[in-house]
């Protein structure tokens, strides 16, 4: 059996040395090593959507990986791709290090400096594990062919843009096409996910931090289900314990939330910290909501950039969305796309507060009149972001007689109104 090999190494002469190796293991097939925790989940991620028999049966993961620390790495692995084996590389070889590593979900580790030896039994041994997993998924119907649900969060440029509105509402797009979803309110501190949807619930996002690890049942508990469907997991009540929630336990919680639900967005605010920046690099999509002034172009700006310097996320991998949009303002979305270096959604949310202030001042986001021009752009963008289900012709044909404010369809050019054009 031929066992293919997918190395993790940032360092240029560890990942030299480690292929030199892994080329003279037998019946081996190494793949050119990934140089960071991102490549990595991505090229697991293709992979696994091709199919289960495309991903490696073992990845290595260098102890001086990143951005994403080892141990944190390994636990998304095996959360995500529970078929494929991993193995630790690491300088420390202490009892502490080995139970950490066998917690987060390794199959072995490899003590530095390698020795060819101690990398066959390791490398076999995982291998051996891997194969086995997937014969009894396979044999079980129950197989493993993607890298779980989708994760989206939204961001604003600066306080006040509408973000917190743009995920709800993308919430409620998701599910009403059939979706799983779950809806994070990851803006720990001023978090207002609660009232947008007339919720009281005394377990938050602060009760999942503390917990290692993360079953279903738990999950359950921690988790509100709205009216509509759709799974809340609630900033805390008091605003300073948000900081019980690390970068560590973010990654823990998204992992877990990912793995049963088709959809998850996640609301992160306007303020940055260590758990929303782990879901923004975590995530599918990482949207950031702007309005068309100085003030808030300003802040996207510095908000990308500060991502990218941090190795949270490139410019060019996020998608930016124009809230309150007006054709007659001075800054329109190429502009902004220029400025930023960010990619601009083709679907623009017109500016019409009134629509909206009913909703929001009783706290029934949820029922917002589905003529609304604004409900309907953010539904389309839920469409053009991959966040529904397609339906067939005739549901199709059902959903435009009855709901003017269908999934993906905004009103186009020539209707009565003319207002809800958003292009």
């Amino acid at each position: 059996m031929t066992t293919r090999i997918l190395p993790a190494v940032g360092d240029a002469d560890a990942a030299r040395s480690v292929t030199t190796l892994l080329s003279q293991l037998p019946d081996a097939e190494p793949a050119a090593p990934v140089g960071d925790s991102t490549q990595l989940i991505d090229t697991l991620a293709r992979l696994a959507g091709e199919s289960l028999d495309e991903l490696p049966e073992v990845v290595l993961v260098h102890e001086r990986i990143g951005p994403v620390p080892a141990l944190e790495l390994i636990r998304e692995v095996s959360l995500r791709f529970p078929a494929v084996g991993v193995v630790l590389i690491t300088a420390d070889a202490s009892p502490g290090l080995f139970s950490a590593a066998m917690d987060s979900g390794a199959r072995g580790l490899v003590t530095l400096p390698l020795s060819y030896e101690e990398l066959v039994n390791r490398v076999q041994s995982a291998a051996q594990w891997s194969v086995g997993v997937r014969r009894h998924l396979g044999a079980s119907g129950d197989v493993f062919t993607g890298p779980g649900g989708t994760v989206v969060t939204v961001s604003g440029a600066k306080g006040g843009v509408g973000a917190t509105v743009a995920a709800v509402q993308l919430a409620l797009a998701a599910q009403a096409s059939g979706r799983t979803v779950a809806l994070v309110d990851m803006d720990l501190q001023s978090g207002d996910i609660a009232s947008y949807l007339d919720v009281q619930f005394r377990r938050s996002i602060v009760d999942l931090a503390a917990i290692s690890d993360i079953s279903p049942r738990v999950l359950s508990d921690a988790v509100f289900s709205h009216s509509t469907g759709i799974a809340l997991l609630l900033a805390p009540g008091e605003g300073e314990r948000g900081e019980e929630v690390s970068d560590r336990a973010a990654r823990q919680i998204v992992s877990a939330l990912r793995s049963r639900y088709e959809i998850v967005v996640i609301d992160c605010g306007g303020q940055m910290n260590g758990a929303n920046a782990a879901a923004i690099e975590m995530a599918d999509t990482a949207l950031l909501v702007t309005t068309p002034d100085v003030v808030a172009v300003r802040g996207a700006k510095r908000l990308v950039r500060m991502w990218d310097r941090l190795q949270i996320r490139k410019a060019e991998e996020t998608t930016t969305l124009v809230n309150r949009y007006n054709r007659n303002t001075e800054i329109q979305p190429p502009l902004i796309q220029k400025i930023t270096g960010t990619k601009i959604a083709s679907t623009a949310v017109p500016a019409n507060f009134k629509e909206l202030q009913s909703a929001v001042d009783a706290g029934r986001m949820h029922e917002l009149d589905s003529k609304s021009i604004v409900k309907q752009a953010l539904w389309a963008l839920a469409g053009e972001l991959g966040l529904v289900k397609t339906p067939d012709r005739a549901e199709s044909g059902a959903k435009e007689r009855n709901d003017r404010g269908s999934i993906g369809r905004p009103r186009r050019r020539g209707d009565s109104t003319g207002r809800g054009k958003t292009d």
